[in-house]
């Protein structure tokens, strides 16, 4: 029976928000373990705040998983990809370790390419909400002190609409490797291709889920960016 390390990570300040505790990645683990018939050969937890550089000297337990991987010759099974890093740089460093990961919710077929691409994705989301927030505020910040002043306010908007264009463009750039990846899967309708998004924990920009019209738009954007 092939073996499979289990890695469980929470952080203090995000476990009650996300309710991915301990227990919530022990159930998804062992019920994707028992579906693939891999046994668990040891499982490591960690309690990490998640802020500053997100580096393996900070992660104990992260690198003992990876030396006792590497001894047995198997994977390391999480439960989703951000137990091991909202960062794409972080993924691209665990991948130069030559040991396989698996992210439960994605399924077991996932290349280390996909893992790099859905953490960029995640990457990109927080990146516009921030770029949404910071334009807004900028806005509101330009009306209040010159009231009246259409040109400027104008000009403040047209930068705003400008930066959330190009960010959605990015953001459906780094979609659609996804999409082609559940079309290859067998995806074949709009909804098919929601459902695998929304399957496979891929959020909208706004965070949401995906719908038949959400995906179309991205699309229809890459389409018109080509």
């Amino acid at each position: 029976m092939p073996q499979a390390v289990t890695y469980i990570r929470v952080s203090r300040e995000s476990q009650a928000r996300s309710g991915l505790g301990i227990e919530a990645q022990r159930a998804i683990v062992k019920q994707f373990l028992d579906a693939q018939g891999i046994e668990e050969l040891a499982v490591l937890e960690e309690v990490e705040t998640g802020k500053g550089a997100d580096a393996l000297d900070r992660r104990p337990k992260l690198a003992a998983a990876l030396a006792l991987a590497r001894k047995a010759k198997c994977p390391i099974v999480v439960a989703k990809l951000d137990r091991l890093s909202r960062d794409v740089h972080f993924i691209s460093g665990l991948m130069a370790h030559k040991v396989p990961f698996i992210v439960a919710e994605l399924g077991p077929d996932i290349d280390p390419f996909m893992l790099h691409i859905y953490a960029a994705v995640a990457e990109k989301e927080r990146a516009l909400i921030s770029e949404r927030t910071k334009a807004a505020l900028a806005a509101k910040r330009a009306q209040g002190a010159k009231l009246g002043n259409r040109t400027n306010l104008a000009e403040v908007g047209a930068r705003g609409h400008a930066t959330m264009a190009y960010q959605a463009d990015r953001f459906a750039a780094n979609v659609r490797p996804i999409i082609e990846d559940a079309r290859k899967a067998g995806a074949a309708t709009l909804q098919d291709l929601a459902d695998a998004l929304n399957a496979r924990g891929v959020r909208t920009a706004r965070g949401g889920r995906w719908h038949p019209m959400t995906v179309r738009a991205i699309l229809q954007r890459t389409e018109a960016a080509a």
